[in-house]
């Protein structure tokens, strides 16, 4: 199975984005070298099983089928009905993740797909930068400074989490996991960690194992509960603090920005608590935990 990706941050909050995305019959409004769209059968473009015929500069043309959309976590998925590549088994996927620090918008485009025979190897290069990476440079240009359109909410429909934290880090994905892999590490980049050690003396990569730290005037127990070095992510719940609540548990994940070869790091926190404490937890964790590590990460190890 042949794969293409690129990525890139738009200069935009989600939402005006996402209306330029969602569009399925708008590509000529923002993809380089699509001159015509229609939807076949008069249906809305945002019908689930719509296909769009698309033509292309030099006459060319192809159809694609909408499979999946969702204006709740900003995502489309379309595969090819006529393809324009020597291709087969084709899908493809745009996700947008709000960046919470300065509200503009990471944007992954990925695609999967066979390569027919005799043309191994041929088709993920030029749609990797003939389509996604021209195609997201463009639709960057298109939406900075964008404003979103009145009346939108963020997260229409159930949260992903309580707090949902995601910054632009200055270094390849890599590199940034290198750095916060280390279950125990955490103290190197963030100021008010102290004495962080694995309970046990257990390993750091240990699933099950618990690291044991001061933060602030009280101590915090946490319990890896998931390492994945393929996906550039882990997750851990909390087993003991001193803060009101119950059932904390939390995710970091790492998306590569191919635009700019760095990373977009996206930190998640959910728990039970009672709506007079989340007043005060929810922005503390955001900006007293969550932001101020990844500021950190930046500030000490990648401002070169």
């Amino acid at each position: 199975m042949a794969k293409a990706y690129a990525s890139i941050i738009v200069d935009a909050p989600v939402e005006a984005v996402w209306r330029v995305i969602r569009d399925f019959d708008g590509l000529p409004n923002w993809l380089p070298g699509v001159v015509g769209s229609s939807i076949e059968d008069a249906l809305d473009a945002d019908t689930v099983g719509c296909v769009r015929i698309i033509s292309v500069e030099g006459g060319a043309a192809c159809s694609e089928r909408l499979l999946a959309l969702d204006d709740s976590r900003y995502m489309v998925s379309y595969g090819f009905v006529k393809p324009l590549f020597p291709i087969t088994e084709h899908r493809a996927t745009i996700d947008l993740i709000p960046v919470t620090a300065g509200d503009r918008t990471f944007v992954q485009w990925s695609a999967s797909f066979t390569d027919l025979p005799g043309h191994e190897g041929e088709t993920a290069p030029v749609m990797r930068a003939q389509v996604f990476e021209a195609g997201l440079a463009a639709l960057a240009a298109k939406c900075a400074g964008a404003e979103p359109p009145p009346g939108t909410v963020r997260w229409d429909g159930w949260r992903p989490a309580k707090v949902f934290c995601s910054s632009e880090v200055n270094a390849p994905r890599e590199a940034v996991w290198a750095r916060v892999r280390d279950f125990i590490g955490m103290g190197d980049w963030h100021p008010d960690i102290r004495d962080m050690k694995m309970r046990g003396d257990v390993r750091a990569d240990k699933i099950s194992g618990v690291r044991d730290f001061l933060f602030g005037d009280g101590r915090i127990l946490e319990r890896l509960t998931y390492l994945n070095d393929a996906d550039f992510a882990f997750r851990y719940l909390i087993e003991d603090s001193p803060m009101p609540w119950m059932n904390y548990h939390a995710a970091l994940a790492l998306h590569p920005i191919t635009a700019s070869n760095r990373t977009l790091a996206v930190w998640t926190a959910d728990w039970v608590a009672s709506a007079n404490d989340d007043v005060r937890l929810i922005p503390d964790i955001h900006e007293n935990v969550f932001q101020k590590a990844f500021d950190t990460l930046n500030e000490r190890f990648f401002s070169g």
